[in-house]
Order: C-alpha cells, then sequence, then structure tokens
C-alpha cells in the first residue's frame, strides 16, 4: 500500500488536466500526472515519491491515439508499451520496448510514463532521439511542440503542469533500417546492463543508449567515429567510446568496465549489420 492519502482526479480533456493542476497547485497541493501508474505505485511505497493530487491522464483522447498520416507518425504518450507491441507503428520502437519488465507490466506502463520516469533506464526515448521526433507538450497556455533534443537533456525537462501530450515522427524515419540490442548479466528477465538502438538514416548510423550512464543519450559526438569508414572497426569503435557524455555506471548489474566490454562488442555487431543495408 502507498502510506499515504491523496486525491484522485480523472479529467476528459487537456483543457481539464492543465487547469485543475494550476488550481491544485494555488491551493498549495502537490499533484502529479498520472498514466500508467507503475512507478507511482512502487516508489510511492517506498516513500521516494509524495502526492497528495493524482491526475489521471489515461480518459483525455488526444493522449491515447496512433495517428499517421502521409508525413508524420503520432504516438500518444498514453499507449501502453504492449499496445505499441502489438499495433508496430514504429518498428525500432516496438523492438525496443519489447522486452522492458515483463508483459503484465508492460500492459500498464504507457510510453509517457517511461520516457518520464526516475529510473535511468527509459529505452523508450532511444527510438525517438534517433529519429528527431517533435515532443507535444501540454501547457496551460495550449499545445506546444519542442525538437525532442531541446527538452530531453538526461530527462524530460518541461514546465511545471506541463505533459507529455503525444510524440510526432517523421514518416521517411520510421521506415529507416534499424537494429536495437538489449544485454543482460545472465538472465533473459529483470533489469538489462545495456540498451544500443540504432538508426541508418542518408547512409548515416546514429546510436543512443540506456543503462550505460545514468541517464539515456543519443551518442551524437560518438557517431563522427562511428561513421568513420577510413578505420577499422575496433579503432571505430574505441575512438567513439573516448566521447561518452559522462561516466559509466559500476552497480549490482554490471561492473563499469563490463559494461564498457558489452558496449564495444555491441558497437561493433550493429556496425557490421547495418552496414548491410
Amino acid at each position: 500500500m502507498i502510506p499515504y492519502d491523496f486525491d484522485y482526479y480523472q479529467p476528459s480533456t487537456i483543457e481539464q488536466a492543465t487547469s485543475l493542476y494550476q488550481s491544485l497547485r494555488l491551493d498549495g497541493r502537490k499533484p502529479k500526472f498520472f498514466s500508467g501508474g507503475t512507478e507511482i505505485i512502487t516508489l510511492g511505497r517506498l516513500n521516494k515519491v509524495y502526492t497528495d493530487a493524482v491526475i489521471d491522464l489515461k480518459k483525455i483522447p488526444e493522449y491515447n491515439v496512433v495517428y499517421a498520416s502521409e508525413d508524420r507518425l503520432i504516438i500518444g504518450g498514453g499507449l501502453s508499451l504492449v499496445q505499441i507491441e502489438e499495433t508496430n507503428p514504429f518498428p525500432l520502437l516496438a523492438k525496443t520496448i519489447s522486452e522492458i519488465a515483463d508483459h503484465t507490466a508492460r500492459t500498464k506502463i504507457t510510453v509517457g510514463g517511461n520516457i518520464c520516469a526516475q529510473i535511468f533506464y527509459r529505452e523508450a526515448v532511444l527510438p525517438f532521439l534517433l529519429a528527431d521526433s517533435l515532443i507535444v507538450v501540454a501547457e496551460y497556455n495550449g499545445i506546444k511542440f519542442y525538437p525532442i533534443h531541446e527538452v530531453f537533456k538526461e530527462c524530460l525537462c518541461l514546465n511545471e503542469g506541463s505533459f507529455l501530450l503525444q510524440v510526432s515522427t517523421d514518416q521517411k524515419l520510421i521506415s529507416a533500417p534499424y537494429m536495437t540490442v538489449k544485454k543482460r548479466k545472465q538472465w533473459n528477465t529483470g533489469y538489462p546492463l545495456i540498451t544500443v538502438a540504432a538508426l541508418k538514416v542518408e547512409n548515416k548510423i546514429r546510436v543512443a543508449i540506456s543503462g550505460l550512464c545514468s541517464f539515456p543519450f543519443r551518442a551524437f559526438e560518438m557517431e563522427e567515429d562511428l561513421n568513420n569508414d577510413q578505420l577499422s572497426l575496433e579503432e571505430r569503435v574505441n575512438q567513439a567510446i573516448v566521447k561518452l557524455p559522462s561516466s559509466v555506471l559500476n552497480d549490482v548489474e554490471g561492473s563499469s568496465e563490463y559494461r564498457l566490454f558489452v558496449l564495444k562488442n555491441t558497437l561493433i555487431d550493429i556496425l557490421v549489420e547495418l552496414e548491410k543495408e
């Protein structure tokens, strides 16, 4: 059980949700937006998350859409990971999220919830970082569109009272050659050691990584070396790894040395496969 009481609200429109948040804050409350709810429930039991008012977004129609136009794919933040797997609108995304937790948990975990989570893996963001997607944000003064690299800097940084409504992605990148690899230390379930997703765009390979550092990231500086075909595969990977954006995690899932060893081999495998495309 969550060891504190809270009020529960379920607005049916974007305007109701954002206005309700502002009203609760003005009353001195500590509201939180609620999607799948897995993190609030899990961390609330451990007293790592506190709220006295939950605003459930699941009844908002725009939050639950999958819509493909000629140019863009729109994915609502309220779609569960299982819904994404089953409809498969974005193959790289469906494959990347397919091994997050177990099937039962994935029926509750949402795309938006995973991207905004406190846990450092947040694998659902990797394909969107690679595809330069737009984050559609519901704010008190309306709907705003932000390039993902402007608002995702180690975490999704939104103004208080705003929430991730949808993610919009260029259709040309949805069908680009891709590869995603999730490595675990021993078992086929549980937290991963690292996840590496890659997308080949205009003959260049883009790479995004989760589980290596304390946040998921698009490896912009590393990509330059990884695509340098004047070097051997091993030289390309060794030079790229020097440009990691932060220190490598060292925890019960694996030491920093082991993570780097796995990363090197994974990157070589990805380069070999995608360069065939």
